[in-house]
């Protein structure tokens, strides 16, 4: 558990769990760590700085895309209120639909290093095993973060690496490190 009391970490599974001031939560949360450096900028994202409208457009195709076979949410709140999340995600077809891909992965970063990045991370382990019946999870992260490090601690493995392909500025090139975990 958590060295951040209480954390309450709750599973969403279809796009009606996902309430108003929920998906207002998860785009604020997103906006935030983006702009202060945050490694999770998705495909639709310009380079930060993102704004709150760019970002909750993202947000409701997660949510939409929300479905107990193949994606779902982990929702981590403390005293009512969003902590982090992460998606989890799983394709449909039989040659790979025994792993899934963690993507997402988000603290608000006044909420750093608290522990609960770490408890998210442990759950979503529980739910792709137990609940999901997946035997490997993957995810990818960007170098020059310490977020191999982070992972590694948790039991993830890195299983390759692609050098430079990732561009954050002109001059600033980092990899993007795959990493796997054994159920």
């Amino acid at each position: 558990m958590s060295a951040y009391q209480p954390l309450e970490i709750r599973q969403l599974t279809r796009p009606e769990e996902a309430g108003p001031q929920l998906r207002r939560e998860l785009t604020a949360c997103w906006e935030k760590v983006v702009n202060s450096g945050g490694a999770v900028v998705a495909a639709a994202f310009p380079l930060p700085p993102v704004s709150r409208s760019q970002v909750a457009a993202v947000v409701e195709e997660l949510v939409r895309a929300l479905d107990p076979d193949l994606a779902r949410m982990l929702v981590a709140t403390a005293r009512g209120a969003l902590a982090g999340w992460l998606v989890l995600r799983r394709d449909r077809h039989p040659l790979v639909a025994h792993r899934a891909t963690v993507n997402h992965v988000q603290t608000l970063p006044g909420l750093r290093r608290l522990g609960i990045g770490s408890a998210l991370m442990e759950r979503v382990r529980d739910v792709a095993r137990e609940e999901m019946g997946l035997e490997r999870l993957e995810i990818a992260v960007r170098g020059g973060l310490g977020l191999e490090d982070f992972y590694r601690k948790l039991g993830w493995t890195e299983v390759g690496r692609w050098p430079g392909a990732l561009r954050v500025a002109p001059g600033d090139d980092r990899d993007e490190i795959l990493m796997s975990l054994v159920l």
